[in-house]
């Protein structure tokens, strides 16, 4: 099926249910695509204004999120923009640079989800609007088993032509999951699907356990009048942190810890400040 990707590295399984994830704002805390623009301004891809309005269109992203109008406007812009780069230098800035840019705005509760459906035995699939390149080295990284992402069609010089070959966007995602659950033999009636944004109505409709992530205005309306779960992500943490069983700090002490950072930094402002008048002075 366009779109989807089963990661190479886990073994093959037919179980019955699955876990469906959305991407940004959902597993992590930023918009997935956006998050490489520096990346791609250091690899020659874009330049300073490209940048700056990936920065702006990030800004949007985070303080409302997307509704349907802003992520047409952003796929027409995006697929302009990436119209022309070559996809193996885009396949390899992401690999550069994947683990300091994503691995740091992985949700904990997300990647605590994860395990927790793995363990019950279901796959794991991320369904994100990105782009394949971007979505499935992160899919890798999550240990997610199958990734369904947008696709763009590539000429025979190996670059974007800038035209959308699979959206992987409102209905078809859920036309996505509904033809692997065809294809790997789930029970969509028992399986869960997460997501922040009220664009994903149609996947999360799609199954019989819908979840609400940090949702938009519109999807907590729609969860709150059809009783569907809310849930509050907010803690960002590096999954090698988890890995090697190290807890995320609580609140209070996160607060110290910056409370002395912005003290330290003070300090260190005020002696330079002071360094500079004497020598001023003399």
């Amino acid at each position: 099926m366009l779109g989807v990707v089963e990661n190479p590295s886990l073994p093959h399984s037919m179980p019955r249910t699955a876990a469906f994830f959305d991407l940004d704002k959902t597993v992590i805390a930023k918009s997935s695509t956006l998050t490489f623009s520096k990346s791609f301004y250091q690899g020659g891809l874009i330049n300073r204004r490209a940048v700056l309005r990936t920065a702006y269109a990030q800004f949007v992203f985070l303080a409302g999120g997307a509704d349907h109008d802003q992520m047409e406007r952003m796929r027409e812009y995006l697929s302009a923009l990436c119209r022309g780069w070559n996809v193996q230098l885009v396949k390899e800035l992401v690999a550069e640079t994947l683990h300091d840019l994503i691995d740091p705005i992985i949700y904990d509760e997300a990647a605590s989800l994860i395990e927790e459906h793995h363990t019950a035995g279901r796959d794991v699939v991320i369904v994100s609007t990105s782009g394949a390149e971007v979505v499935e080295p992160i899919g890798e990284l999550l240990g997610a088993d199958r990734v369904v992402a947008t696709r763009m069609i590539v000429g025979d010089d190996g670059c974007f032509t800038g035209e959308v070959e699979y959206y992987a966007y409102g209905p078809t995602k859920a036309a996505a999951i509904r033809e692997l659950a065809g294809s790997e033999g789930y029970d969509l009636s028992r399986c869960y699907a997460y997501s922040d944004s009220a664009t994903d109505l149609p996947m999360l409709e799609a199954v019989g356990h819908p979840h609400a992530v940090n949702p938009d205005r519109a999807l907590r309306r729609e969860a709150l009048t059809r009783g569907w779960p809310i849930l509050d992500f907010h803690r960002p943490v590096r999954l090698k942190q988890r890995i090697r069983g190290f807890s995320v700090p609580p609140r209070p002490a996160l607060v110290a810890a910056a409370a002395v950072g912005a003290a330290a930094a003070t300090a260190g402002l005020v002696w330079y400040a002071s360094r500079r008048r004497s020598a001023a002075a003399a």
